[in-house]
């Protein structure tokens, strides 16, 4: 092996640029992560681990249950084992998280560029280190808090502390040989229990090799001598340290689940595993079979050969080019040639790609087979073969070479130019070859860039009340937008490693009885409800979001009155009440129309009629116009209702929304101040409470939406408000009345660095 003074410093500077090159990716394309929600998770594991708890406990477990979190009585864990969540906690309690980011996608440059130089010489180890930082799915995946960069890196270091380990008792040095060894064992140990399938499949010809290895001797020598070989020491040190990994994570699973060989992922979701027939997921199921896994690994392998790989398909050829250089010979007495080290790269290659078939993740990683530009390949690439960098990279180093090799020779033979010359060509060939290949890198970074950039446009423009305003002691009620969960899709409004303490704790927004269970479990916190304008998903959209203000009204009775404009002919007025419906067709004149309803202890009373209220209940009121042509607009204002002997609760103010064609729609017909809506509409809210006490949770005083706009039509989801974007309207009691006042936020809360 050639060794060149200056490789190790040309390694080093390109595992640093690799590590800014990403936390810059990490902070400039998901400053609020990214749309693969599992990210959240492993964020609030690592608080979590930080705060020394494996589960969250509370009583209300569905208030609280964030994005991929199994529920097992008062307790909440992540369906993730901790490895991964471990490695991002310093960054973490550092207050910088993306700085672990940086340093595993260097580490895993590095270890490339390593094994390169094992395999081959230093040269090619620089060159292997620079394919890795330019592959696409390299740069995306690690700038993103997801298991797969992690896993490699532990993968990466189990592979070089195997093979210096046998070189290095090779050349003599035993107690070295044996550290790696033990290193080696650790760090196999560790990928089981980050992720067991992606370990397995990377070890796979390392295992194999040591199998030979050590069937080798003992046919040589009969298997007790074998065994206390120093080549069999090492082995075996290295497998035993690897099974107390594989122990540990039986052993977590039992303290988890309840049983070792139920792993987390299966006490959330029993059908989401290896193997062939019925998968399911949530609400996602499929019938996996052989030539289905077939057909998505085959549509997978070649999505990543002609758009993954560097400056695609170039990579791609330059590896199969490099492939060429195991046919060259080998060194039948080392432990672990130059030659069988390639056949060991080569072997990853082929155990991740064959291994994946067996794995419905492969299917799943696609949106549709039909487009494989659609879900999460094409927007990150192929992460669950994410270890296949260390083939291309190094492989792909060594076709360039052979490459450049080859044209230097054919020009020396064919035209007879001395090596001045031939210099001088391969320089103008390389001119021309550099715009070529950074054409067809940028396009494969181009499109994902643009789809991250417009996503995390909105996600930005979704939690701004949130980020910039400051909380003390606040609990903040969020949509539940893709079903019961927290963290999903907003996974910066997550909560952290407990739901004791923090300035601010975020629960779910769920029914009346829901609401004031979290509401009497946190007197002394002050309550907002976060809420937007607009439709979120299946992907990213444009909404306009609002951070209110709330309070408990408590006392004997409470009117409420709505002040809604006239758009059309009034149809019908209706209160509801759990399943009672009260329905009536007033008549209507002018420009608004007022509505006003009682509720008081064990009723709610609309003009002379009384409909019984038991406990708690969203009270709605429904207010519907009919417009020209037989459209109808439908206002609709829910409130949060509590009843507990004589006295009566409301969580104020309630969820406004104006619906066409309904009388329920979703957060697409939310009412906020300023908004864009057919000319006419109109709301002004208040309530009157008699011989109000005041809680302790109703520091602030209730909120009143207010808005005069009239704008051109309520069915846009993607409105654009007047500066400031979001406001928080407070009101002032008189007695028992109330006046409005808004102000706008603008106090600065800190997120994900």
């Amino acid at each position: 092996m050639n060794r060149r003074p200056g490789s190790h410093l040309v390694l080093v500077a390109l595992a640093v640029l690799a590590g800014v090159v990403v936390f810059l990716t990490a902070r400039t394309l998901f400053p609020e992560l990214s749309t693969n929600h599992d990210e959240g998770v492993y964020l609030q594991q690592a608080a979590m681990l930080l705060e020394g708890k494996l589960w969250l406990t509370t009583d209300l477990p569905m208030a609280f249950r964030p994005w991929f979190f199994v529920v097992d009585g008062s307790r909440l864990y992540p369906k993730y084992s901790p490895v991964t969540a471990a490695l991002f906690a310093p960054g973490v309690a550092l207050g910088v998280p993306r700085l672990v980011l940086a340093a595993v996608a260097a580490a895993n440059v590095a270890l490339v560029g390593l094994l390169a130089r094992e395999a081959f010489d230093e040269r090619t180890g620089v060159l292997a280190a620079a394919f890795a930082l330019c592959t696409p799915f390299f740069l995306l995946i690690s700038a993103t808090f997801l298991p797969y960069a992690p896993t490699t890196m532990l993968n990466l270091t189990f592979a070089l502390c195997y093979v210096r380990s046998l070189r290095r008792l090779d050349a003599g040095r035993n107690r070295v040989s044996l550290a790696y060894a033990l290193a080696g064992g650790a760090a196999v140990g560790l990928a089981c229990f980050a992720r067991p399938y992606t370990a397995v499949l990377f070890a796979l010809p390392f295992v194999a090799h040591a199998l030979v290895t050590l069937g080798r001797r003992a046919r040589r020598g009969g298997l007790p001598a074998a065994l206390r070989a120093p080549v069999s020491v090492r082995l075996l040190a290295l497998a035993a340290v690897g099974l107390a990994g594989v122990g540990l994570t039986l052993g977590y699973n039992a303290v988890v689940t309840g049983h070792a060989l139920t792993f987390p992922y299966q006490a959330f979701a029993p059908l989401d595993g290896l193997g062939f027939g019925y998968r399911r997921m949530l609400h996602y199921d499929r019938v996996f079979s052989p030539w289905l896994s077939l057909n998505a690994n085959v549509t997978l392998l070649w999505e990543l050969a002609t758009r993954w790989t560097v400056a695609a398909p170039l990579g791609t050829l330059l590896a199969l080019v490099g492939l060429g250089s195991l046919r060259e010979g080998s060194d039948p007495e080392a432990l672990v040639s130059d030659h069988t080290l390639r056949i060991l790269v080569a072997g990853v290659a082929l155990s991740v790609a064959v291994g994946n078939l067996y794995f419905w993740g492969s299917l799943n990683v696609m949106g549709r087979l039909a487009d494989p530009t659609d879900g999460f390949m094409g927007s990150y690439g192929p992460f669950y073969h994410f270890d296949l960098l260390l083939p291309l990279s190094v492989f792909g180093a060594v076709g360039l070479r052979r490459v450049a090799a080859t044209v230097r020779t054919r020009l020396a033979a064919r035209d007879g130019l001395d090596g001045r010359q031939v210099r001088t060509v391969g320089v103008v060939l390389l001119l021309l070859a550099v715009p070529v290949a950074a054409g067809a890198q940028v396009a494969a970074l181009d499109g994902p860039v643009a789809r991250h950039a417009e996503s995390t446009a909105h996600y930005e423009r979704a939690v701004e009340p949130i980020r910039d305003h400051e909380f003390e002691s606040g609990l903040v009620f969020v949509p539940r937008t893709f079903g019961p969960w927290l963290s999903h899709p907003f996974q910066t409004l997550r909560n952290g490693g407990s739901l004791d303490s923090g300035d601010v704790l975020y629960v779910q927004d769920r029914d009346a009885a829901g609401d004031f269970a979290v509401v009497d479990a946190y007197p002394n916190r002050s309550l907002y409800r976060y809420t937007f304008r607009g439709e979120w998903g299946p992907g990213p959209r444009p909404v306009t979001p609002e951070l209110q203000a709330l309070t408990v009204r408590e006392g004997p009775s409470h009117t409420v009155r709505a002040e809604v404009g006239t758009v059309g002919r009034l149809s019908s007025v209706r209160i509801e009440v759990g399943d009672d419906t009260v329905v009536r067709t007033p008549n209507a004149t002018g420009d608004t129309h007022t509505v006003t309803w009682q509720v008081a202890a064990g009723h709610v009373r609309y003009g002379n009629t009384v409909t019984p209220l038991d406990g708690a209940e969203e009270v709605a009121l429904v207010v519907t116009f009919v417009q020209d042509g037989g459209a109808t607009l439908s206002y609709r204002q829910e409130v949060s209702v509590g009843t507990d002997g004589e006295t009566v609760r409301l969580l104020w103010p309630g969820e406004t929304r104006v619906c066409r064609l309904t009388t329920e729609c979703g957060t697409e017909g939310t009412y906020l101040d300023g908004g864009d809506y057919v000319e006419g509409v109109r709301v002004e809210t208040s309530v009157e409470t008699a011989n109000e006490t005041t809680s302790a949770a109703a520091a602030v005083s209730s909120v009143q939406l207010r808005s005069t706009e009239r704008m051109a039509s309520v069915a846009s989801s993607e409105t654009v408000r007047e500066s400031p974007p979001w406001s928080m309207v407070t009101s002032s009691r008189h007695g028992s009345r109330e006046t409005t006042s808004v102000w706008s936020s603008r106090t600065h809360h800190e997120s994900v660095q």
